[in-house]
């Protein structure tokens, strides 16, 4: 009951959203081309608004049903159903909240300056629409070219990490950061091949992943270890356990990080689960705690105690992990470690532009989204990853490798 109560408040956001959106761009039409298209435009914007809204009502009728009757929900997995549907739609609210957006700070901006909007008013109002318009038709440009450039494009981002006393050993050492992959019918071999090919290209010294291989299907499994085990890495690829690794089978989490584990293994890519690893570089260490930290589980604080550690004799102290928690920086804080690693957030899947600021629903989760951080010496890096999750599409966060640079 409470899923299907959580459905239908954000449908009702949803369409209070795209209310507010018709009725500015309804008003702008009417003022600026009130002689040409007497009436028409309502008409036509609600028709193409019910166009739009196919598919949160056919979400919402599915998965009544699949509450009532227990049965899954099915969504047809075609690219008819994508193209003509899926893609439609979230574009659509793309554009009503990014425009809504610029719509608020006129509303704003009029608030501040209200003597001066109530003498001027008639101008301003003309003025106000033609705004409205040129946004919407802006954005309207805007979203699906950069859709399109945020599915077929990566971004190989280089971090310089300086660490005072460096062993010689670690100088222009190259660990890529990695996460996020999602494989599902998204996600494809295609998109994974681009992907592995770019880390391949930098040759790096070390690949550790912030979990995440899959979405939510057994079906990719096979495919996203086939495809991490082509990374060519001198001293081997690692990878935390992500949020959806437990979720290939939806009632039995052990089952789906078991044929996860069994099939990286197979290519010589490990997941570790709250553990250590040391790695000798040369007669140098590099110390690695991975940290389970998922919505499955996280570890507990007693555990942790366990693994991170206080000794100074390691080279390298690293924190890996796939949500990035308070808990765990403070803990690597505390117990001196250089760098944590995380994923998890996928830069903000879904960020819409504003002045001096990004905004995403991942900002109520964490304010870690993308990019590096720093608490004292130490740094902590967030990469944004490759695939998606709950919306098939990503919007201002391109996917991306990290490729953390050590020098001294």
């Amino acid at each position: 009951m409470q899923f299907l109560i959580r459905i239908l408040l954000f449908v009702f956001l949803i369409f209070a959203i795209e209310f507010y959106f018709i009725r500015k761009f309804n008003n702008s039409i009417n003022i600026l081309f009130h002689r040409i298209l007497p009436g028409k435009v309502k008409e036509i914007s609600k028709i193409i608004l019910c166009l739009l809204n196919i598919y949160p009502v056919f979400l919402v009728i599915n998965w009544s049903y699949a509450e009532i009757t227990g049965t899954p929900v099915f969504i047809p997995q075609n690219n008819f159903f994508d193209f003509l549907i899926i893609y439609p739609f979230w574009s659509f609210i793309f554009l009503a909240i990014q425009t809504t957006l610029v719509f608020l700070l006129i509303e704003l901006i009029k608030l501040i300056l209200f003597p001066v909007y109530k003498k001027n008013k008639q101008r301003i109002v003309n003025i106000e629409a033609w705004i409205v318009l040129a946004s919407i038709i802006c954005f309207l440009i805007y979203i699906p070219i950069r859709e399109t450039y945020d599915y077929f494009s990566v971004e190989v981002r280089n971090v310089v990490f300086k660490k005072p006393g460096l062993a010689a050993a670690l100088n222009n050492f190259k660990i890529v950061l990695i996460s996020d992959i999602h494989a599902d019918r998204y996600t494809n071999k295609k998109r994974l091949d681009n992907f592995i090919s770019k880390i391949n290209e930098v040759c790096p010294d070390l690949v550790l992943i912030g979990g995440d291989f899959i979405s939510s299907h057994p079906d990719y499994i096979q495919l996203a270890a086939m495809e991490v085990g082509k990374i060519k890495s001198k001293y081997g690829v690692y990878s935390c356990v992500g949020d959806h690794d437990n979720w290939a089978y939806p009632d039995n989490s052990q089952r789906s990080l078991f044929e996860i584990k069994n099939a990286l293994n197979k290519y010589n890519v490990l997941m570790m689960d709250d553990t250590n690893k040391i790695l000798m570089i040369k007669n140098e260490t590099i110390l690695i705690t991975f940290a389970t930290d998922t919505y499955v589980r996280r570890i507990s604080q007693a555990t942790l105690n366990n693994l991170v550690s206080d000794n100074n004799k390691y080279s390298l102290k690293i924190l890996l992990t796939h949500q990035p928690g308070d808990y765990l920086i403070n803990s690597a804080y505390l117990h001196n470690y250089n760098l944590l690693l995380a994923g998890h957030t996928h830069g903000g899947q879904i960020t819409f532009l504003f002045p001096f600021l990004n905004l995403t629903p991942t900002m109520f989760e964490t304010k870690y989204i993308r990019g590096d951080y720093s608490l004292g010496k130490m740094v902590i890096i967030i990469t944004r990853g490759l695939g998606m999750s709950l919306v098939p599409i990503r919007y201002n966060s391109t996917p991306e490798i990290t490729i953390i640079n050590l020098t001294e």
